[in-house]
């Protein structure tokens, strides 16, 4: 059997062979507690502070600004719940969103709105972008924050987070963006793009799981979600995880230095691939194909006349690991909220595959999917008519 393929980096990522050769130390001799004051806790507080600014600079940042998280679930909690009960009692209650934001942003805010938040979705349009006119007229001045993610992880997306951050700004509105996708395929700049919060993710970019980050501008106020120390200056209390921090930081230096390069490659991989099935299936949907930006890793695609559970699993037989869509779903798959959300038809939202690409991708895994997808579509429709 051929060597199996990985299409569900959107997913996760491998542990790069620098980030594991950084952590390592920080398992063994070096496993101080970097609140200890002696030598071992020292050595640990050095790697850390110096992991948060090495993060810091990846995005533009302050290391003051860096707050080190467990994930970009973490993350998103932090910044949507944190900043609406900082605000709520100066009477700015609403939070505005999108309703293709990742299940942390969302199952947040109703959060929130169980606490008396007032909770509005933005309109969207069918190429998967945030309605302009539909933000604009949400976004006023009872208006706590704004979050938007920055590149949809189902659909890859890209929405005008400069634009939007600018807009919030207007009305005395916090902005926060989801850039767990973004981080390694978009310039982030946090000097330049007036965002006030952003979630990152290490696990996205070649860090371990378990690892992420928050930035909170310098002058925003933030609730902790936890309590029980001074760590990170009582904005996130425990014990930091300095080996994975460093492992992050590793990952995330390599992210942004190959990043011009590595996402040529991979928009001309995404392109060949998404060709390649559009010439064999002429009536296949690509998602998000119209918008006027697209992440280059994320390739959402929909047949008629097949499911994606059956899709998932006749690929996955022949080696092929995709997924359909978020990898927040506990494995179970359902239609796409992300789908709906731009008027998808639930048939086709059922159908829907991501293909989404990254460091394990290479020409001769475009070749061999571009090869196997089509017959497993007309095998799969042959099935469904005989039923």
């Amino acid at each position: 059997m051929p060597e199996p393929i990985y299409l569900d980096h959107a997913a996760t990522t491998p542990v790069r062979a620098e980030v594991l050769e950084a952590m390592l130390p920080f398992y063994g001799p070096r496993f101080g507690n970097p609140s200890s004051i002696h030598r071992w806790g020292r050595e640990a507080r050095t790697a850390l502070d110096e992991a948060r600014e090495r993060v810091a600079g990846c995005l533009g940042a302050s290391t003051d600004e860096i707050c080190f998280t467990s994930g970009g679930t973490e993350a998103d909690n932090i910044a949507i719940l944190g900043a609406w009960r900082a605000r709520r009692d100066a009477g700015r209650r609403a939070i505005v969103t999108t309703p293709i934001e990742h299940k942390a942003i969302l199952a947040s805010v109703h959060q929130a709105a169980s606490e008396g938040a007032d909770e509005r979705f933005c309109k969207m349009t069918p190429a998967g972008v945030v309605d302009r006119s539909s933000f604009d007229a949400l976004c006023n001045r009872d208006t706590a924050i704004a979050s938007v993610m920055w590149v949809n992880n189902e659909i890859g997306t890209v929405q005008p987070i400069a634009e939007l951050a600018r807009q919030a700004k207007t009305v005395g509105a916090l902005f926060h963006t989801d850039g767990v996708q973004a981080f390694g395929k978009i310039a982030i700049d946090a000097r330049a793009i007036p965002f006030d919060v952003l979630s990152v993710s290490g696990h996205k970019i070649g860090a371990p799981k378990g690892i992420g980050a928050v930035f909170i501008r310098r002058g925003t106020t933030i609730s902790p979600l936890f309590h029980g120390g001074a760590q990170d200056r009582g904005r996130r209390p425990g014990t930091e995880n300095v080996a994975s921090a460093v492992g992050f930081a590793r990952a995330a230096e390599l992210a942004v230095a190959e990043r011009e390069e590595e996402c040529r490659r991979l928009a001309q991989l995404r392109d060949r691939l998404e060709q390649a099935i559009l010439a064999r299936i002429p009536d296949a949907r690509v998602h998000g194909r119209s918008a006027p930006a697209r992440a280059p890793h994320v390739l959402n695609v929909s047949v008629p006349g097949t499911d994606s559970e059956s899709l998932l699993m006749a690929l996955d037989l022949r080696g092929i690991g995709c997924s359909a869509g978020s990898a927040c779903q506990s494995g179970s798959i359902t239609p796409s909220h992300v789908l709906s959300a731009i008027g998808v038809p639930a048939d086709l939202a059922s159908a829907a595959i991501r293909m989404s690409l990254g460091s394990l991708t290479t020409d001769a895994c475009i070749e061999r999917v571009a090869e196997v997808f089509p017959a497993l579509v007309e095998k799969a429709r042959g099935m469904a008519r005989a039923s």
